[in-house]
């Protein structure tokens, strides 16, 4: 049999598509891999909408930039449309900008798989028809979480929904994060896409078709179930108890007419109630980015009273905000900040968000794009600056906790401080700006985190995601999400410093180097004579 197959048919149809019709097939392709995110959480579609990328590259290799580029506009159209919501809260700029804002940040993203389907091609160009899948698999293996990493540095760098979040569902799979990290199962999804397009290979035979798919899928399902029965550590009982204050003030109400002082008035509330009811006294309180509107290094009688009647050994954590002043005195800029404060109102540290986003919380090219009629999503007239990067807390009473602010938990290798390595990473958001889907994609976000640096990790948000996860990126306690509430966490241990964690990115750039490498050695192995 040498192509009267259906597999035949289908190869040799992309081919001799017009190229609208390919293009339209990719974009296709990259929204169903969006669907595998959160909150759809569709993880077949991944290798799926990947499979069918790489048969349209391997009919028409010449074509990679533009189906990679159609690929990865599909991918993030879908997936970042919670960002035309934050534009509802900017009165500075019409709500119909945000679509705007969507198509046009992921028209730039899509450059990014754009460039690896590019490179695939590239590597597999040489072959006349058909490109071979397995060259062609393997180049976009190691060239797709490579220029995730980039997509992750570059320009300040957004890093958001890496393809391999899509494996978070499957427990053991999504353990191998703490190898090769988010972006090396990036790679892990384009290769079982490439075991799925391999059973429309025109050159092998019934049964080896899906040889490709059988070398994962056997070790995907020893891991999956090893995962799911292997006991786990349990967290001691004596291990810090924490209270998560989940406020419900949501955005509009918070920059309403009098929204600082309810947001303040919320957490209050739900504190004190906790507290009167917590038995022992927990060694913290938590609340979320931006609770406090006000510089609270700056002022000790506020301090004091958001801490009146706390337990003596209780301290409180509280995102706020920070000014920078020049020589004279003067308000220059501000910082995203937070704070811990003892029972007695001292200031014990502060962090400073480090990785900010840009339009977000400062305008690049201020100059040029306030006359446009541009301006910032976060209310103000003050720029935020950035501070130092990842620092360890060690705080009286608790483990020693990695602060990081809302998107900052979005990079990996930038959590923590690698030379002072914490217990656990504590992240404080305000994302309910961005409707129902931004959320939890940010939640699985910080999963990975977890899973990448073997650390137990809080989350506290005003309306939700807010919980516990564990060190192997398990939901162990989540608050619904809407309504204020608090909820009391005991840290479980974290694990040893996992490869990840020593190499950071390196880790992921080493498996996507031996991929390419394996790639270009496959696509010069001469093609072998079809059997009669």
């Amino acid at each position: 049999m040498h192509g009267t197959g259906p597999d035949v048919r289908i190869r040799h149809r992309f081919a001799a598509a017009r190229r609208p019709w390919a293009l339209a097939l990719a974009l296709l392709a990259g929204l169903a891999a969006a669907l595998a995110m959160e909150p759809w959480s569709l993880w077949p579609l991944a290798p799926l909408g990947v499979a069918l990328l790489l048969l349209l590259l391997s009919a028409r290799p010449a074509l990679g930039f533009g189906l990679g580029a159609a690929f990865g506009f599909g991918h993030f159209l879908l997936g970042l449309g919670w960002i035309a919501e934050a534009f509802a809260f900017q009165s500075a700029m019409p709500a119909a900008m945000g679509r705007v804002a969507v198509a046009g940040l992921s028209l730039f993203l899509a450059l990014y798989p754009a460039l690896a389907a590019w490179g695939a091609g590239l590597v597999v160009r040489r072959h006349a028809g058909p490109a071979p899948l397995l060259p062609l698999t393997l180049a976009l293996a190691g060239l797709f979480p490579g220029t995730e990493m980039l997509r992750g540095l570059l320009f300040t760098g957004f890093a958001w929904n890496p393809l391999g979040a899509a494996l978070l569902p499957l427990q053991g799979l999504a353990q191998g994060a703490a190898l090769v990290g988010a972006n090396g199962l990036s790679a892990l999804v384009v290769l079982a896409g490439g075991a799925v397009a391999a059973l429309a290979d025109a050159h092998s035979g019934p049964r080896s078709r899906w040889v490709p798919l059988s070398a994962l899928l056997v070790p995907a399902a020893a891991l999956e179930l090893a995962a799911r029965v292997l006991p786990r550590p349990d967290t001691p009982p004596d291990a810090p108890a924490v209270l998560l204050v989940q406020t419900g003030t949501g955005i509009a109400e918070k920059h309403g007419e009098g929204g600082a002082q309810k947001a303040i008035s919320d957490a209050l509330r739900l504190t004190r109630a906790a507290l009167a009811a917590a038995e022992p006294p927990p060694a913290a309180v938590v609340w979320p980015e931006a609770t406090v509107d006000y510089p609270l290094d700056e002022l000790p009688e506020l301090r004091a009273e958001l801490v009146a009647g706390f337990p003596s050994a209780t301290v409180l954590l509280a995102g706020g905000v920070a000014l920078a002043r020049d020589g004279a005195g003067l308000v220059v800029a501000a910082r995203n900040s937070l704070f811990a404060i003892d029972s007695a109102g001292r200031l014990l540290a502060r962090y400073d968000k480090a990785h900010l986003v840009p339009g977000g919380e400062y305008l690049p090219m201020r100059g040029l794009a306030e006359p446009l009629g541009l301006s910032r999503l976060v209310p103000g007239s003050l720029d935020f600056r950035p501070g130092p990067g990842p620092v360890t807390w060690a705080l009286p009473g608790l483990p020693r906790l990695a602060p990081n602010i809302c998107y900052e938990i979005i990079f990996p290798a930038a959590v923590v401080d690698r030379s002072d390595r914490p217990d656990a990473i504590l992240t404080v958001s305000n994302d309910a700006w961005f409707g129902p889907t931004g959320p939890p994609q940010h939640h699985a976000q910080a999963r990975l985190r977890a899973i990448e640096e073997g650390l137990p990790v809080l989350r506290v948000t005003p309306t939700g995601v807010t919980g516990l996860i564990g060190a192997d990126g398990r939901m162990l306690s989540t608050l619904p999400r809407g309504p204020g509430a608090v909820l009391r966490v005991r840290l479980p241990p974290p694990r040893p410093a996992t490869p990840f964690a020593r190499l950071g990115l390196a880790a992921p750039a080493l498996v996507a180097a031996l991929l390419l490498a394996g790639a270009i050695g496959a696509s010069r192995r001469p093609a072998r004579p079809r059997q009669p």
